[in-house]
Order: C-alpha cells, then structure tokens, then sequence
C-alpha cells in the first residue's frame, strides 16, 4: 500500500516538474534575446552616434553650433557652401582630389606588392620566412609620429617636400604590412591542390597564379584594398607636416579651415566637410559589405 502510494505520487509530480521546465525555457529564450538586442544597440549607438551629431551639426545654421537638441534644427545649406568656397583660402575640392590621388596610388602599390609577397610567405618555403613575417608585423606596430622628423629633413634634401610621392611612400609602409598580414592568412588557407590541377593541365606557374589563384583570392584581395585605401585615407599626422596647399588631402584641409567670422572657429563647415568626406567610405563599405566580411572570415572556419 505504501509503495502504490508513493508511485501515485512521483507519478502526479512528474506532469508539474515538466512543465516548470518548458515554462521556463522560453523565458529564457527571451532574456536571451533581450541581451543580444541590447547590446547591438548599445555597439549601434556607440559607433554611429557621434557621426550623428556630426551629419546634425553640418546642417545646422551657424547662430545655432551649441544648440543640444537631439534632432536636426534650423536647417542650411550655406556650411556645404562654406566647405567648398575658395573665397576664404579653403580648398577642399582640390584637397579631395588629393586624398583620392594619394590613396589610389597608395592602395595601388600595397596590393600589387603585398599580393606578391604575402602568396611567397603562405605558400613556398624559404629559411627565415617566419623571421621577415615577423619584421612585417613589427613594422605595423611603429609609431608614425615617430617618423615625421626624419621624413621631413630628408624629403626636404632631396626635393620632395609637398609633392605626392612624399605622402604616398609613408602611406605604403602603413598600408602594406597591413595588406601582406590580412592576404598571408588568405593564401594560406588556399587549398594547394587547385594550382596543382592547373599545372597538370599543362598551365605555367604564372598562368595558374593569374587564372585560378587570384580570382579564389578576390575576397581577401578586395578586403585587404578596402583597409589599405581607408588607412590611407585618414591619415593625418605626416601629411600635415609634408603636405602644401596644393598637395593637402582632405584630413589637413579640414584642420586648416577658416570660417566666416574671423578667429572662430567654424563648427558647423568642420562637420559639413566630415559629413562629405565619411559618407563615400561608409556608402562604399556598405555596398561591398558583404566581400569585406567574407575575405575577413575567410579560413577563419576549417572543415
């Protein structure tokens, strides 16, 4: 009788028990998701919002620069027009051709070179490989400000000062290590048998490099372009110190603007000016997100 009576009652417990769990289980479902939403939206908030107030403040009037409203008020064009004016010694069209210049030119060489040398550091082996590796990564871990005395006295002795070259070799030694690590990952995780079946079908090692190589390679070629133009791009320090008015790209120019009002410093064009020279890069990596992500994810899951 005492058996069937505790039978009866582990029976009648078991139907409680189970439900707590399914019960509790989708509560936790959604403190988990609850979590992850949270902090999407405080990584979103982070990140995007000083360029809002930035896009906020270029379309400001300038009466209102220290106005704290949240949302866009008082509304004007007039910044975008003080932005490219020349009438004040700005040259922001001419410094915008610059950047494109001096970045182009700079991811041109640090794709060709990097392409080269990271492909020799994944796939053949050679003594000290590890070691010139090595010397890459340390050279992208020195500081610039560190080279801009130096830099000067010797682009000034041999002439260069305040011409292209000046900036786009100091860009390359920033942009290249760079390059040559993201594609060293690249090639490494490249299956070899590939290049192999094209020399077996009678290509040249040039010809399977050029054919089947490179286009594999495309994501992380893209992706290692794409980082190269931006460092490029925002690069400040050095080129304010080797740059004139007709070299200056866009980073010097916008430190070096004059607003209307004599000694103030003009806000409201500062922003305008960041708001133009922001939205192609963020209009470009939006629209090549997707090859970013998959060059930067590339080998990063093995099967």
């Amino acid at each position: 009788m005492a058996s069937t009576t505790t039978h009866t009652k582990a029976t009648a417990a078991t139907p409680s028990g189970g439900d707590g769990g399914a019960a509790s289980r989708p509560r936790s479902h959604w403190l988990k998701t609850l979590r992850t939403y949270s902090g999407v939206a405080v990584i979103v908030v982070w990140g995007l919002g000083p360029f809002y107030w930035m896009a906020v403040t270029a379309f400001r009037d300038l009466q209102f620069t220290f106005d704290t409203t949240p949302w866009p008020t008082h509304v004007t064009w007039a910044n975008f027009e003080t932005v490219f004016s020349t009438a004040r010694g700005n040259h922001f069209g001419q410094a915008l051709i610059n950047s494109v210049i001096i970045s182009g030119l700079t991811t041109l060489v640090a794709m060709v070179v990097g392409v080269f040398t990271a492909y020799a550091l994944a796939r053949l082996e050679f003594k000290g490989k590890f070691v010139v590796l090595g010397f890459v990564l340390a050279a992208s871990m020195f500081p610039g400000v560190a080279l801009i005395t130096p830099l000067f006295e010797l682009f000034r002795n041999i002439g260069w000062f305040g011409t292209y070259q000046a900036l786009v070799i100091p860009d390359i030694s920033f942009a290249l290590p760079l390059t040559i690590y993201v594609l060293t990952a690249f090639f490494r995780d490249m299956p070899w048998e590939l290049e192999e079946a094209a020399k077996i079908d009678g290509a040249s090692p040039g010809q399977a490099f050029r054919l089947v190589i490179l286009p594999l390679a495309a994501p992380g070629i893209f992706t290692a372009a794409i980082l190269a133009f931006i460092t490029a791009w925002n690069e400040f320090p050095i080129a304010s110190q080797l740059s004139n008015d007709e070299t200056q790209p866009v980073t010097v120019a916008i430190a070096s603007f004059a607003g209307a009002q004599p000694h103030v410093e003009p806000y409201t064009a500062v922003m305008a000016a960041g708001f133009v020279v922001t939205v192609p890069l963020i209009i470009m990596v939006l629209a090549f997100q997707r090859r970013i992500v998959a060059g930067l994810t590339a080998g990063g899951v093995k099967g």
